[in-house]
């Protein structure tokens, strides 16, 4: 009975949901009934690109009506804060707003980025636990502060289907990048890669960029980013900002824009004929060369696809449960 979707544990046994989504994968239509006179609620606090598509196409896949909210295109717009007084420019409350979305749908997803200047307040999960507690709706995640749990499910598949070994290492390095991003992408991807019983966790990145422990699990952590690369099968690129485990002080700041970093076509001659792997949109000649995203090894396309399916069987899973 799958009532949220926000870690890993939320699936139930792995291996079935992975039989599930290469079952919907041979055919995308099959559960069609179970969305009939259903509908999904997708919030987006913040941009999106493959989160809106797949899911919108998931969602559709299964029968059901969608209704997408841009808060900030269109919407009033929200204070999040308890005991504010609200004389300024934000208009309803959330916890006004999210039961009235609740009774115009279903289910709802919810994608809401981490403000990266409150370490305890973006890692409480503040916005989306209110959905959970006041929708009265099942609520899956679609990128929060801390977590991409869609994403690192779709990394999980397409890593299974283009592997050539059983047990593949596994290499998740930070990358230099232009701006302080959030830590959901590396988080979800180090703890479905730590749940999958048949993969071998290696996490690179300067030091001082240490994820939080509950993510990194049992994985190995290595500072030399050559070290870390040396007979990996799969690099996946991430840049993350700092995450202020070892010196709180530093939460949500640039620490290190070390182009060493990047990822070009010296570091994947480190592999074992690597496969090149990233979440997108990316920024070339930060993250990664032209060369290599665009070289035959390079998942970014197949592993965008993915998003429909891991989105599929989340979906069919809370269709399911109601």
């Amino acid at each position: 009975m799958m009532k949220s979707f926000i870690n890993v544990s939320d699936i139930g046994p792995l291996d079935k949901a992975m039989a599930e989504a290469f079952e919907i994968k041979n055919d995308r239509y099959k559960y069609q009934h179970l969305g009939k006179n259903k509908t999904l609620m997708m919030i987006f606090f913040n941009n999106s690109l493959r989160t809106r598509l797949s899911t919108q196409k998931a969602a559709m896949n299964l029968g059901m009506n969608v209704i997408v909210l841009d808060v900030n295109a269109g919407a009033w717009k929200l204070e999040t804060e308890r005991g504010v007084i609200m004389d300024g420019d934000k208009s309803e409350h959330l916890l006004e707003a999210i039961p009235v979305m609740g009774c115009y749908c279903d289910l709802i997803g919810v994608r809401s980025f981490a403000g990266l200047t409150n370490r305890e307040y973006d890692y409480a999960e503040t916005v989306l636990q209110q959905f959970i507690k006041y929708s009265g709706r099942p609520v899956f995640a679609m990128e929060t502060a801390t977590v991409h749990p869609l994403q690192a499910f779709a990394d999980l598949i397409t890593i299974e289907e283009h592997k050539v070994v059983e047990r593949p290492k596994v290499v998740l390095t930070w990358a230099p990048h232009c701006r302080a991003l959030p830590q959901a992408v590396p988080n979800s991807f180090a703890q479905w890669m730590n749940a999958a019983p048949d993969v071998d966790l290696v996490i690179t990145h300067p030091e001082g960029y240490e994820l939080d422990p509950q993510f990194v699990g049992n994985a190995v952590v290595e500072y030399d980013q050559k070290k870390a690369f040396e007979g990996a099968d799969f690099i996946y690129a991430k840049n993350w900002s700092n995450p202020g485990v070892t010196n709180p002080a530093d939460y949500g700041k640039i620490t290190s824009k070390d182009m060493s970093w990047t990822v070009d076509t010296e570091h994947m001659s480190w592999t074992n004929n690597g496969k090149f792997m990233h979440c997108l949109p990316v920024r070339r000649n930060l993250i990664v060369t032209d060369d290599v995203i665009e070289s035959p090894n390079s998942l970014v396309i197949p592993e965008a696809a993915n998003r429909e399916i891991s989105c599929s069987v989340v979906i069919k899973r809370m269709l399911e449960a109601l």
